[in-house]
């Protein structure tokens, strides 16, 4: 459990006690607090373990466990007393779709003095953004565009004076800021939204590039290897499109670190020079050689509906404005090719930030009188596809965005 909010949770199990104060000893009040911080203790592992047990086949979107998951929240939140967030409704209909990719692929990178096969698992992953049944790269020139960053606010564009229409840029996750950890470039230590991998996609969709392959790195990243692999060999989701996204690029996708230095030693670059450049003002994209890629996928589209659970206590003072809580109740569910134990149960991603939605909209219930503004608390599909759910209810909010 994340230890911020295990302090806001705590103090306000200490604010529903405030009003005992004039009347107990203080001996009374200090046993009414550690009462009422136990109750939330409890309450905080008895919702993570039920969250993240078997039985919720590790709480993915479109799935069974999606419907035991929202059945369970709204079970929850009409226990408490809270009232539907969305009209009559406590939730809100996300329209996905799914694919799932042909993972036999293999990614043909050649040039004229280099040539290799990155099989899919260990060396690369990919996908698509495009919801059509066939996706594929036919000998696109590869380019290196550093962290694929256009920030004019920070003048910095990693794309100037390149061309990439047509082509497959290569990436490095992350922002430079992270890489120098100087605190004046970029947030410096703290990740921005520039170095997500979401948001490098789209920069290299807005530029025309066919291919986008971001280089894995586990520091930079936050996480290992394996992570990438069981998020992307799993079926990807993503927010349903009218136009199935035909401005997206044709591939998106992983390199492993090892893949990334084979490509630039073929392409006659020394990898961690060209990365430290990467990381300083005035980078300029470079060709990666002669060197072009191939990869045709097989997409299984499946189109349904997940949903946001939101519950709310209308404020007493100014009802049509609102605070929102929000968390992610998803997590990767079940890979089939797994032998053995194949459920991703998700216990602290997020089943944990799910039990800390359901204590404080709880401590919110006790409260003695009713806050003057809207609380809402909304748990949201499809995090770990992109944040699919928050984006959902951004774009179709319950309550109206500031003017």
């Amino acid at each position: 459990m994340n230890i911020r909010l295990l302090c806001l949770l705590g103090a306000l199990a200490l604010t529903n006690t405030d009003a005992l104060a004039d009347q107990e000893p203080a001996s009374g009040v200090a046993a009414a607090e550690r009462g009422n911080i136990k109750l939330i203790e409890d309450a905080l592992h008895r919702h993570t373990a039920i969250l993240a047990s078997d039985a919720f086949g590790g709480r993915a979107p479109a799935t069974d466990g999606e419907a035991l998951t929202t059945a369970y929240l709204v079970k929850q939140f009409r226990v408490l007393g809270l009232a539907p967030g969305n009209g009559d409704s406590y939730l809100q209909r996300v329209p996905v779709t799914e694919l799932s990719i042909d993972a036999g692929a293999t990614l043909a990178m050649k040039g004229k003095n280099f040539s290799t096969q990155l099989e899919y698992g260990d060396e690369m992953v990919v996908s698509t953004e495009k919801q059509v049944e066939a996706t594929a790269l036919e000998d696109s020139e590869m380019v290196f565009v550093g962290y694929g960053i256009v920030a004019p606010e920070r003048n910095w564009n990693d794309y100037a004076g390149v061309d990439v229409r047509g082509k497959t840029v290569v990436i490095l996750v992350n922002d430079p800021g992270y890489a120098t950890q100087d605190e004046s470039l970029f947030n410096g230590n703290a990740m921005t939204w520039y170095g997500r991998w979401p948001y490098k996609y789209e920069e290299a969709a807005r530029q025309g590039a066919a291919g986008a392959l971001i280089v894995h790195e586990t520091g930079a990243a936050a996480y290992g290897w394996q992570v990438v692999y069981n998020s992307w060999s799993r079926p990807q989701i993503s927010l349903t499109a009218k136009d199935r996204n035909a401005g997206k690029s044709e591939v998106i996708g992983w390199l492993s670190q090892e893949s990334a230095r084979t490509l630039f030693a073929g392409a006659g670059l020394d990898y961690d020079a060209e990365v430290a450049a990467a990381a300083r003002p005035g980078f300029r994209a470079r060709p990666l050689g002669d060197i072009r890629a191939s990869i045709s996928l097989s997409n299984t589209i499946r189109t349904s509906e997940s949903d946001n659970v939101v519950a709310i206590i209308p404020g007493s003072d100014r009802p049509g404005e609102a605070i929102v809580y929000s968390a992610h109740w998803d997590h990767l569910g079940i890979n089939p090719k797994v032998e053995g134990d194949n459920i991703y149960n998700g216990a602290k991603d997020n089943a944990t930030g799910i039990a800390g939605l359901l204590a404080l909209a709880r401590l919110f219930s006790e409260l003695p009188e009713v806050p003057p503004r809207t609380v809402v608390f909304l748990a949201v599909t499809a995090e770990e596809s992109g944040l699919l759910g928050s984006q959902w209810y951004g774009e179709n909010p319950l309550f109206p965005h500031a003017t």
